[in-house]
């Protein structure tokens, strides 16, 4: 995309990146946080519940019963998400037009993706993204370019991939709620319709910049845009197929199509509550829509299954490749054309 111009964050004595948040109505930020804490409140007496129920050795027999295959094509999905995650970086190096080498680019963007999941976009998707750029010589206000063609390119990703999945597939609702899901359909419609919208304005708008509290906003050209949404589909249609892929094989499993819904679902619940991972959000929302489908026991081993295998370990090899790269280039081995 040619992505959105930010005046650079302010900085402390220290040279963190200082926050401010917007001026707001003291209600307003009260009833934001009882809403927070309700729903907090919610998901833990879920868990809770369900925990109860649980039979704990099945969850372990879950865990040592995957098949070499069946661990190797979700570690595949897993590798394939981080690469296409990886692609977001270098779309938005061609908006943001520095000069870092298209290898670093790339690495800097699993390290970001893979901190951002596990501690959150401040720490993870900015602060990662601020202190590598900055030591191979990339301004705040383009390192900010980059980050929001990055977002950008994710939640365009995520508008196509939830209007099918919502819309074509909806959610396996159990049969006790009695509720359907015609009003997710129908929102599904609706973010297909925003989707071609957002892609026909950038195809032929002629206007393509706004200014929003001091940050400007462009829009992309309609290829950018284009290859955006592919790109951010694409992962998290790999995101939803590792969680498809660990579920347990039984007579009432659910459609990928369904996997998928839930896993968009958890994704947005996680990201409104602002819990690092979607821990818990995750597991009780997955445990309430397809706990019908599966037995608890073994869901919840191949939640814990998709936790290890797609935050775990990457953070693992996410910390050590970044330690690796602070040490190159502080020592001067990799440089800003490095």
């Amino acid at each position: 995309m040619n992505g959105s111009r930010a005046h650079p964050p302010s900085r402390d004595a220290t040279g963190r990146v200082a926050v401010h948040a917007a001026a707001r109505p003291r209600w307003r930020t009260w009833a934001v946080r009882g809403l927070t804490l309700v729903f907090f409140a919610a998901v833990a007496a879920l868990l809770a519940h369900q925990a109860r129920t649980i039979e704990w050795d099945t969850v372990g027999a879950t865990l040592r019963g995957y098949r070499p295959g069946t661990l190797a094509l979700a570690a595949l999905f897993v590798g394939l998400s981080y690469l296409a995650y990886a692609g977001y970086e270098l779309l938005a190096k061609r908006y943001s037009g520095h000069a870092v080498r298209d290898r670093l680019v790339a690495r800097i963007g699993a390290i970001s993706y893979c901190f951002n999941l596990n501690l959150g976009a401040w720490l993870g998707g900015i602060g990662f993204r601020y202190r590598l750029y900055s030591q191979l010589g990339v301004g705040p206000a383009t390192t900010a370019r980059v980050y929001l063609s990055v977002l950008k390119t994710n939640w365009s990703g995520y508008l196509l991939v939830a209007a099918v999945a919502f819309g074509a597939y909806g959610l396996d609702l159990p049969p006790q709620w009695q509720l359907s899901d015609r009003g997710l359909r129908g929102i599904g419609a609706l973010l297909g319709v925003a989707a071609v919208v957002y892609l026909l304005a950038c195809a032929k708008a002629t206007r393509r910049s706004w200014s929003v509290r001091g940050h400007e906003f462009e829009l992309p050209d309609g290829r950018q845009a284009v290859l955006q949404m592919a790109l951010g589909a694409a992962n998290w249609m790999l995101m939803g197929a590792v969680v498809y892929t660990l579920l347990p094989h039984v007579d009432q499993a659910p459609r990928y199509g369904t996997v998928l819904a839930t896993l968009l679902l958890a994704s947005i619940a996680g990201v409104a509550t602002h819990i690092p991972a979607g821990l818990g959000v995750l597991e009780a929302l997955f445990l309430a829509l397809l706990g019908h489908r599966v037995p608890h026991a073994q869901l919840l081993g191949a939640l814990l299954a998709y936790r290890a295998m797609y935050f775990i370990g990457p953070l693992i090899v996410a910390g050590l490749s970044y330690a690796a790269l602070e040490s190159a280039i502080r020592a001067g081995r990799i440089g800003k054309r490095s």
